[in-house]
């Protein structure tokens, strides 16, 4: 697919959406109302406001200007960490997907996700190529993004519980991207762990079985694991002995 469309895919399409987004944050400053002529609204759309099916990725989550700064460097972070990894084409591909979904989502399902689930696709795609990568959170306690990503996909699992089967279906619309991308490897991965755990309980099972003695004495409890050169006799009562605590009545003559 790249070979033949790889020309459609766009360099720096995060860094866009950043110079784009803090374009937006500028003008909502000036304007307060000009961001709702922007939101993806099923409604609007059907009367002929087309635009907003693509300028609805632009508008900011926060209108805080501490916090615009901290979101738009993160968003710069992450996709340049997705376009190394991916490619230019590929990246876009996920991104187009996640509109698809998030478009589907609230003319469908009636979803006011915006872009919120847009972006959140993009960090848990990112998450899944560096979990280990090491963040600050409030620029004071380090956080791998793994456990951060857990920690929110955690509270999106609650809300997806929670939630009427609306929600639910629209959750999964808006996250279609990523559950394209990573859901044949997220099944692999699973059923490879279930493999490989069931081989360790086979190989601990095995050890174990290996590793439990054959004969051991009543009373000294020692076993030819402790002393190969032992031999072991079964007396009337039942019990084994080695031969040096085997009842005297039963001991060879010598």
């Amino acid at each position: 697919l790249e070979r033949r469309f790889g020309f459609l895919g766009i360099p720096g399409l995060t860094r866009i959406l950043v110079g784009f987004t803090a374009l937006v944050f500028a003008l909502a400053w000036l304007a307060p109302g000009f961001v709702s002529m922007l939101d993806l609204d099923p409604a609007r759309i059907r009367h002929g406001e087309v635009w907003r099916l693509f300028t609805y990725i632009f508008i900011p989550q926060t209108l805080s200007p501490w916090w615009i700064l901290f979101a738009l460097w993160f968003l710069w972070w992450i996709g340049d960490g997705l376009e190394q990894a991916w490619g230019a084409f590929r990246l876009t591909l996920y991104f187009l997907v996640g509109m698809i979904g998030t478009t589907a989502a609230a003319f469908f399902f009636g979803a006011s996700f915006s872009n919120s689930m847009l972006f959140a696709s993009l960090f848990y795609a990112f998450a899944r190529f560096y979990p280990d990568q090491v963040i600050y959170v409030l620029f004071i306690l380090p956080v791998k993004i793994k456990w951060l990503a857990w920690v929110l996909a955690a509270l999106l699992f609650v809300r997806f519980f929670l939630g009427p089967m609306s929600y639910r279906v629209a959750l999964v619309a808006a996250f279609a991207n990523y559950l394209i991308f990573f859901g044949p490897e997220i099944i692999y991965e699973a059923r490879h762990r279930g493999e490989v755990s069931a081989r360790r309980k086979r190989f601990a099972r095995q050890s174990r079985s290996e590793a439990e003695p054959l004969h051991k004495c009543a009373v000294c409890g020692a076993t030819e694991l402790s002393d190969p050169n032992l031999d072991f006799r079964v007396s009337r009562d039942g019990e084994e002995y080695c031969m040096a605590h085997l009842p005297r009545a039963e001991s060879p003559t010598r």
